[in-house]
């Protein structure tokens, strides 16, 4: 248990669920801070719970969305609760096909969001690259 600035009783609570891919390195998928709860949700990529690397946008799109959603629900919150979006495509990569794949997760939900195009990602098979921002 540590304190706040205020003196409160913070817990940090690291979130790696079952049923998607462990952390490749030195991260946590997700850290839930408790005194008010923000959970930060470190870079998701088109990576399935095996390890496999889909060679195609559409489906690394779909796959970034899901595992964020599952980190959510792994601490107890849902889409509702982002508060902030980055994402990170490789250049040349069609946004309306990551769009599209975010729509079906967020529905009406729209948190604040970036995107950014970036020469590379750390594997040169990774496309697209999601964090994110929860609170409650």
């Amino acid at each position: 248990m540590q304190t706040n600035d205020e003196g409160e009783n913070m817990t940090i609570r690291k979130i790696n669920p079952d049923t998607i891919a462990a952390p490749g390195g030195s991260y946590t998928h997700g850290i839930a801070v408790t005194a008010t709860e923000t959970l930060y949700i470190s870079g998701q990529v088109g990576v399935d719970a095996n390890g496999v690397i889909p060679p195609d946008l559409a489906a690394q799109s779909e796959l970034c969305w899901r595992n964020l959603v599952e980190i959510l629900k792994a601490a107890d919150m849902a889409v509702e609760n982002l508060v902030k979006v980055t994402v990170f495509l490789k250049e040349g990569v069609d946004f309306a096909t990551v769009a599209a794949a975010r729509g079906r997760y967020f529905g009406d939900h729209r948190p604040t969001s970036t995107v950014v195009f970036v020469s590379g990602l750390v594997k040169p098979e990774w496309l697209v690259e999601v964090e994110a921002i929860a609170h409650r």
